[in-house]
């Protein structure tokens, strides 16, 4: 079963390789055996039931959370052509019993609902009639009360296994706490060896996290690194949202906001118009972008903080899904700790405790000076092995010797002292740096000893010192009110007993080197993007379900005149080709021939290498040899499993390598042209040559398919070398 889970990977999905995991998942779950998955956003999850459920005799159900979600994987899977509905309160009635008949029929492989619609009456009745192969319940982590995004209704699904005991059940999340693994297997009653954890390292994901300081400003900078990219901006309220949306459009960005005080309607409106490409960025509260699956995120910005790490690691889980790198930018303050600590209140004790070690381990990640990977993978029970994964601000920053700074520390730290430890950093600058602020002549501040004492430090400075004696542990830190307290530390520092040392200026990140991946032409990858949302929009889809941007990229870099060429690259399938390739092909022909660009071969990974690699021979050569010593057409379909275009490919590049083909008439015998109309093409390609087919396909009026001009191209040149040759 394995070797058509394969099969289909490439013919259907377009891809070469199983990724981490997924060949283990798929295979453990073509046992029947009940499977949890834990892999991060982007690894392929969606592919671990896919692939099974058009193996399997039967119905596959795949539990999900969001109607947007739903929506879109029922849209690319209709762009692979296969078999998808969902039920859901988004349809019309006629819409949902439509559904409904085709499951009746089945003429369904998949079928996608809300854990509610699944549990009521009528739906577990129409299953009832229908053979259920497979129960997938995607976001299981809404089953854990110690998930982050807990959902009474997840814990109810566990029934289904004695409605369905015949069923294989899959359950799949990205963020999963060991604890919540545990509970997942416990509640869905699976073995412990039917687990499988992929790493949750996602290497193209690049993490910074800065001190809010002048945060519109610092949003300002981070977007212009990202022109006419698409990306998420984070806020935790809805006015935050409003009143960011309404900056970043008078500063002229395409920007639209998504939070739960906007209708239903406007919501998806907006969601529509990001997954589109028509809008660049989409700013959102924490209700936004679990929903959908566009890969070509280029970045993420955490405006305020997310609640704990896991939400923070979801929330950046949605840039960068198609490999290629993607940023991600949180802005830190100790403000926006005191705004979750009070929200963190108002819970029920239990909870309460659940929430507060979430949100210590988040500051612990947003504090440290190693490497952001260590406790990010830690918090999720992985070890981080390398000491820098050169892929975060820590690892990337140009670090620079501490200095002695033990005066400035008493300074601040006698501040704190004299003013009873009950303000926060920003009270203890203004005094040091002699602010005459309403607050702190209400105090009388203005009279202290350390009154305008730290003017020889800028407000930034003083900043960054006092979060470094935090972390050194001269201080601590009044998570509810943010008030400075005084340690044993600290003490001994102002005694004079001990000094200290730290860094004055926070330093910037290194800059990056490019991906090897994005050495593209540029021009050529705006001219298929816009090719791309020309037909999405025709055809009412996202421009990812027809290409995602990494298939446009290598497009623009191997320049793919043919179908052999085109099926070798990423994403690019026997039914997408049939959809949408051809205008691509087309596009990059004319502008290969404008530019005196020639197409070029994608060579495969070493280990990875075809049959007739391993022997030393590329698969155009083996396939004419074979063509040569008396094969036909039909017969090396046979024998590689390919389509009569592929084949037709693979001729064509053989006697581009300078070799001929054998006179047959087997090329003709498959035409469905008339003789004279043979005479007709074979006429225009001696008037225009045999290298591009664009001319020939015109001068015919566009009524002669590529097909069949690709069979009288060969014949045409087999003929012509022939005759050459005596």
């Amino acid at each position: 079963m394995i070797n058509k889970a394969k099969q289909i990977l490439k013919e259907t999905f377009g891809y070469d390789a199983f990724r981490s995991l997924q060949k283990e998942v798929i295979q453990n779950v073509l046992n029947k055996h009940d499977t949890l998955c834990i892999m991060p956003t982007g690894g392929g999850k969606s592919l671990c039931y896919q692939i099974p459920a058009l193996l399997f005799e039967g119905l596959t159900i795949v539990v999900s959370p969001l109607i947007s979600l739903m929506d879109d994987q029922v849209k690319q899977l209709e762009a692979y052509g296969i078999q998808a509905v969902m039920l859901n309160s988004s349809l019309s009635a006629a819409s949902y019993q439509e559904n409904v008949q085709l499951i009746r029929q089945n003429k369904v492989r998949l079928l996608y609902l809300a854990p509610e619609t699944l549990l009521m009456e009528k739906t577990l009745e129409l299953l009832a009639s229908q053979k259920v192969a497979c129960f997938t319940i995607d976001e299981a982590h809404c089953i854990s009360e110690w998930g982050h995004d807990f959902r009474p209704e997840y814990r109810q699904l566990a029934h289904l296994r004695t409605r369905f005991p015949e069923s294989v059940c899959l359950a799949l999340t990205a963020t999963a706490t060991d604890r919540v693994q545990q509970d997942i297997q416990k509640s869905l009653q699976f073995e412990a060896s039917s687990s499988f954890v992929a790493s949750f390292n996602r290497e193209n994901l690049f993490l910074e996290i800065k001190q809010k300081s002048q945060p519109a400003q610092q949003t300002l900078n981070f977007l212009d690194k990202f022109p006419d990219q698409s990306g998420i901006i984070y806020c935790q309220s809805r006015k935050q949202v409003d009143e960011m949306a309404d900056f970043l459009e008078d500063e002229g960005y395409s920007v639209k906001p998504y939070h739960a005080g906007l209708s239903a309607e406007v919501r998806q409106q907006n969601q529509l118009s990001f997954i589109s490409d028509d809008t660049q960025i989409m700013v959102a509260t924490i209700a936004f972008g679990m929903g959908i699956n566009k890969p070509n995120v280029r970045f993420i910005l955490h405006f305020d903080m997310p609640n704990n790490i896991e939400s923070y690691y979801q929330q950046i889980g949605r840039a960068g899904r198609d490999g290629l790198r993607a940023e991600c930018l949180f802005l830190f303050s100790y403000g926006d700790i005191r705004k979750i600590k009070f929200f963190i209140q108002q819970k029920l004790p239990a909870e309460q405790v659940i929430a507060s070690t979430q949100l210590n381990a988040l500051v612990g990640l947003a504090e440290t000076e190693a490497c952001r990977r260590i406790p990010l993978l830690k918090y999720f029970g992985e070890d981080y092995s390398k000491a820098k994964c050169g892929m975060c601000d820590n690892c990337l920053t140009e670090h620079e010797p501490a200095i002695d700074v033990t005066i400035p520390a008493q300074q601040f730290l006698s501040c704190i002292k004299h003013t009873g430890e009950i303000f926060g950093a920003g009270h203890m600058i203004d005094i040091l740096r002699g602010s005459k602020s309403q607050k702190v002549l209400k105090f009388g501040h203005q009279k202290l000893s350390t009154y305008g004492i730290g003017k020889h430090l800028s407000k930034a400075q003083w900043f960054y010192l006092s979060r470094q004696f935090v972390q050194k542990g001269l201080l601590t830190q009044d998570m509810q009110h943010g008030s400075l307290k005084l340690t044993a530390k600290a003490w001994a520092v102002l005694r004079g007993e001990q000094s200290t040392s730290a860094k004055l200026e926070e330093q910037q990140v290194a800059p990056t080197l490019p991906q090897a991946e994005q050495k593209y032409d540029s021009s050529l990858f705006q001219i298929l993007r816009q090719l791309r949302k020309t037909m999405a929009d025709k055809l009412k889809v996202p421009p990812y379900v027809i290409f995602p941007d990494k298939t446009l990229i290598e497009m623009a870099i191997y320049f793919p005149h043919s179908e052999a060429v085109m099926m070798q690259l990423h994403g690019v399938g026997a039914v997408k080709y049939a959809k949408y390739g051809l205008p691509f092909i087309e596009a990059i022909t004319a502008y290969c021939e404008t530019n005196h660009l020639s197409e070029k071969l994608k060579r495969k990974p070493a280990g990875k290498l075809s049959p007739a690699r391993k022997i030393g021979k590329l698969r155009h050569q083996v396939i004419g040899e074979k063509y040569n010593a008396g094969a036909s057409v039909n017969e090396l379909k046979a024998e590689f499993g390919s389509q009569t275009k592929t084949i037709l490919d693979h001729l064509y590049k053989y006697c581009g390598t300078g070799e001929l083909l054998r006179l047959s008439d087997d090329f003709i015998e498959l035409s469905q042209l008339s003789p004279k109309k043979q005479d007709a093409v074979s006429a225009l390609f001696n008037k225009h040559g045999t290298l591009a087919l664009r001319p020939v396909f015109d001068a015919l009026e566009q009524k002669v398919s590529y097909e069949e001009l690709k069979l009288l191209r060969l014949h045409f040149l087999c003929q012509k070398g022939n005759n050459d040759a005596t």
